[in-house]
């Protein structure tokens, strides 16, 4: 056997003029890629994969005035997976050194002579792969802004908000903090079709946590902004007086009496109802059967106006991409139209244990959009008249295979449209079929800070109970 080549870069990208060096390292890690798909290949693979990813962050938390941390990471892995046919192995590492590299190929490939043949294991199809643009290159999506941050900067900017949402209001009387972080990532995933891509990314943040009141009657709540690019990010003492808005506006709370009622989830709760859709259709769930919405393809689910949408090539989103995990070309498409389920979320395994094609989805879902059908969040409390706003949630009530929904809230009390009261000891509870039949409005006040985009979600009638 020949000996396997160092693992060089050959003629790599130069950096930027500003220093920037992404381009380069991203070549170092496609080089790295090759060479070990190689190294796959000559011990009997007949299929393999690889992926390498950096991370590089920077977070700072301060409290009361006072800087508690400042944390810069720095981390790397390559993962390494090898199909004997239809017998699988994997192995990674975080270590480029020659024989640690080796040694990841070789163990993965033993791994694989020793497992179960799995007719459902390899690749995702050849036909499938994204192509590769006239550019040599795949589309970033504006999605790489690296924020130049160093660690005095990042804590001057955490006091700052931190003391303006202590200094707006003298309800409040604690903080459980403020924190700014930044980090950037790239990553390759090449495979034996001869599919090689690659990713940057940045992501930045901004949060706050405060508390209103002394003693029994403490109240706590926070905000927080994230985007792709420094200058999307809300104000620092924007974010420290939202805050502080928010825990002032709990103080007081009261509980009601057990009844049914329209029930409004704020817009950034709102997305966990999506959340809870999108496990339930997800490929995992279904063929092991774990699911409320087995066989629910094509069927209705949703009021005859709802409408989700994957839109993966968004300018500045959160999970934008040209491919998922599996080097699967992404494509804008329906996940609800009508009220009706067009598809699951599936990536090649799972498609395969269902008789199906994979819908790009290795990895997860790429930005959905809710459709809405209302107004401002002021809007759909007039709509509503009088109901809960649910604006946090607690515990995790869900049975993912009845589709029964309990969980713990806590929100505002609506009455002739405007909140009257602070609420809180209660639980809202109902059935997920049920909730997406009866959702009466999605309003236009889509939260931004999140892949899933929707506004405030409405739902007809749920059952509240309270102590009162």
């Amino acid at each position: 056997m020949t000996k396997d080549k160092p693992l060089n870069v050959v003629n790599p990208t130069p950096a930027a003029p500003n220093g920037d060096d992404s381009l380069a390292r991203l070549d170092h890690l496609a080089a790295i890629t090759r060479q070990l798909l190689d190294r796959c290949r000559s011990r009997g693979a007949s299929q393999a994969e690889v992926s390498c990813s950096e991370e590089h962050g920077l977070s700072v938390n301060v409290r009361m005035g006072s800087v508690e941390t400042v944390e810069s990471t720095s981390d790397r892995g390559i993962a390494v997976t090898v199909y004997f046919g239809q017998r699988k192995g994997s192995a990674s590492t975080a270590d480029l050194r020659e024989d640690s590299l080796d040694a990841t190929v070789e163990q993965a490939c033993a791994i694989a002579r020793f497992t179960e043949d799995d007719a459902a294991a390899g690749l995702a199809d050849a036909a499938l792969m994204a192509t590769l643009p006239a550019t040599g290159r795949f589309p970033d999506f504006d999605s790489w802004h690296p924020w130049a941050l160093d660690a005095d900067r990042a804590i001057d900017i955490a006091l700052a908000c931190e003391a303006a949402g202590r200094d707006s209001d003298p309800r409040i009387e604690n903080s459980d903090g403020a924190s700014v972080g930044t980090s950037a990532s790239l990553s390759v995933y090449a495979n034996s079709h001869g599919f090689v891509g690659r990713e940057h990314g940045t992501q930045h943040s901004i949060s706050c946590a405060l508390i209103a009141g002394r003693g029994d009657d403490m109240q706590r709540d926070g905000w927080y902004t994230a985007a792709l690019a420094a200058e999307d990010l809300q104000p620092a003492a924007a974010v420290g007086r939202r805050a502080a808005e928010r825990a002032a506006s709990r103080l007081q709370p009261r509980s009601l009496a057990t009844a049914d009622m329209p029930v409004l989830f704020s817009a950034e709760i709102a997305r966990s109802l999506i959340s809870h859709l999108l496990g339930a259709v997800s490929g995992g769930a279904l063929y092991r059967k774990a699911s409320f919405l087995v066989d629910s393809a094509g069927t209705q689910l949703f009021p005859e106006w709802f409408a989700v949408d994957e839109l993966p090539f968004l300018p500045r989103g959160f999970r934008s991409a040209a491919y998922d995990a599996e080097g699967v070309a992404t494509r804008e498409s329906p996940l609800v139209s009508a009220g009706v389920l067009q598809r699951y979320v599936l990536g090649s395994y799972s498609a395969r244990k269902l008789g199906l094609q994979t819908t790009a989805n290795a990895g997860g879902v790429h930005n959905l959009q809710v459709k809405a059908n209302a107004g401002e969040l002021t809007d759909m409390l007039g709509g509503m008249g009088r109901g809960l706003l649910v604006t946090e949630l607690m515990g995790q009530g869900i049975n993912p295979v009845t589709g029964d929904y309990s969980r713990g809230a806590a929100g505002f009390w609506i009455e002739d449209g405007k909140p009257a009261f602070a609420v809180d000891g209660i639980t809202v509870a109902g059935n997920l079929k049920a909730m997406f039949r009866s959702i009466e409005a999605v309003g236009s006040d889509v939260d931004p800070r999140s892949h899933i985009r929707t506004g405030s979600i409405l739902i007809g009638k749920m059952t509240v109970a309270g102590t009162d």
